[in-house]
């Protein structure tokens, strides 16, 4: 009797590590980049929480775009749930499919549901993972939102480890708080490395706050739209204009302008 209670006993606490992340060998998608890759043990653990934070509200696009290239790779060819509040809408702007397949993602697998509020917004989004047809679901909240707690943060993370289906939590003019969260992100907007003659690849700084298995890092990276991966996005030697030799450049510079008025 003993060793059967010994044995339920083990058998239980190896099924609450499972759900706390507490155990390694889970699935894990590699997002391209060799740095985030190397610390993150081979990439994102598919089936958890995934935190990213707009490092203010006007980088609200950039952490959008590096939340698509998450989705990307998480789902892959399956179906995306993206979730988010109406007035979300009014605050970041709305998704534009056109924008959505310039990124890489087919609007024709990407589903958008636009809640009342954010706690309906917080229950679709624990529905949406309970389907485990889907490859991703993106819970995109703006402001502080006391629904989304702790106890909420471990209802996602349960319900993503029961179906094998990422969850990635967008959150824009928040400030990060305890939660059950694989990885936490800040994202800001980085220089493009393109010239002027055409548009560069989307890049971003992220910084990786938080990862229950290993070590922390930020990175310039860069999201290859065609390639649906994210690159090393190291500074590209371009050329620039020579400094005037017949007087300062504060001087031209100055004088420039006033041309221009």
């Amino acid at each position: 009797m003993n060793g059967a209670r010994v044995d339920t006993l083990a058998n239980l606490r190896r099924s609450i590590g499972h759900f706390e992340g507490g155990v390694d060998g889970l699935s894990r998608v590699p997002l391209g980049h060799d740095g985030a890759d190397a610390l993150l043990q081979g990439g994102l653990v598919r089936a958890a929480l995934h935190e990213v934070f707009a490092a203010g509200g006007r980088h609200s696009p950039a952490a959008t775009g590096f939340v698509a290239g998450l989705a990307y790779r998480l789902a892959g060819r399956r179906p995306l749930v993206w979730v988010r509040p109406d007035f979300a809408e009014r605050e970041c702007g709305a998704l534009w499919p056109g924008g959505v397949g310039e990124l890489g993602l087919d609007p024709r697998l990407m589903v958008t549901v636009r809640a009342p509020d954010a706690a309906a917004a917080l229950r679709a989004a624990a529905d949406a993972l309970a389907c485990d047809t889907l490859g991703a679901v993106v819970l995109d909240v703006w402001g502080e939102v006391r629904a989304l707690d702790l106890v909420a943060s471990r209802r996602l993370t349960l319900a993503a480890r029961a179906s094998g289906v990422g969850c990635v939590v967008l959150r824009t003019a928040a400030m990060p708080a305890a939660s059950t969260a694989e990885t936490r992100w800040l994202v800001r907007a980085a220089r493009s490395s393109s010239g002027v003659e055409a548009w560069g690849a989307p890049r971003c700084e992220a910084a990786l706050v938080r990862n229950r298995h290993g070590e922390t890092g930020r990175w310039i990276m860069e999201w290859r739209c065609d390639d649906g991966l994210f690159r090393d996005g190291a500074a590209h030697s371009r050329r620039v204009a020579a400094a005037p030799a017949d007087r300062p450049v504060a001087t031209s510079v100055v004088g420039a302008g006033r041309r221009a008025g």
